[in-house]
């Protein structure tokens, strides 16, 4: 049954449906007319929102970095102790990344030359936040560069646990395991040491 809307939702409508249909076919089976006909809307309904498929993909793409930084935010904000912090964080967006890969892809697909707009403005938004997390609990004389250094081994640990579990390759529980281990050997690092406040 499809969810009722009104003029003043629809947009958000057929933001969940092209979800549903991204999950179900990919973005190749995506566009416009099939959204409309999904949605149960005139074929010209959905321009009055997205100009064209890409602005569609767009938009769910900025939806995707919004969804992910609040659950993201919500971790960094437990009252814990930094490492225990940052496993949770870890488990965050690893489990985001597992319950929406397709949307993940999606995400993560911009080509680094395009010319900066809202997909890359959210993204921008979400690592500042892991950023702010971070600069919360450093040490004052660690640079930004070896910030933006933990914070790329850090997205590039969570994804790539969250990719072995969606090809099957490891089970959740093990990906769990596999997400403290990736957290314990990245904050020992000479790199996480000399980024994180001394908590003795």
């Amino acid at each position: 049954m499809r969810r009722p809307f009104h003029h003043g939702n629809l947009r958000a409508v057929l933001l969940d449906q092209a979800e549903v249909m991204l999950r179900a076919g990919g973005v190749d089976g995506l566009s416009l007319r099939e959204l409309a006909r999904q949605a149960g809307v005139s074929h010209g309904a959905p321009r009055s929102h997205f100009i064209d498929r890409q602005a569609l993909l767009d938009a769910l793409a900025v939806q995707g970095f919004e969804r992910m930084a609040e659950k993201i935010g919500v971790a960094l904000h437990v009252p814990a102790p930094v490492r225990e912090r940052f496993r949770l964080v870890g488990r965050a967006y690893v489990d985001f990344a597992v319950d929406n890969a397709a949307l993940m892809e999606l995400m993560f697909a911009a080509k680094s030359n395009e010319v900066p707009g809202p997909v890359t403005d959210a993204a921008v938004r979400l690592f500042t936040l892991l950023d702010d997390g971070l600069v919360a609990n450093s040490n004052a004389g660690a640079g930004g560069q070896h910030r933006e250094r933990f914070k790329l081994l850090f997205a590039a640990a969570m994804q790539g646990t969250a990719a072995l579990i969606t090809s099957r390759r490891i089970t959740r529980e093990q990906g769990e395991v596999l997400v403290d281990d990736a957290m314990d050997a990245l904050l020992a690092s000479q790199l996480g040491t000399g980024i994180l406040a001394d908590e003795r």
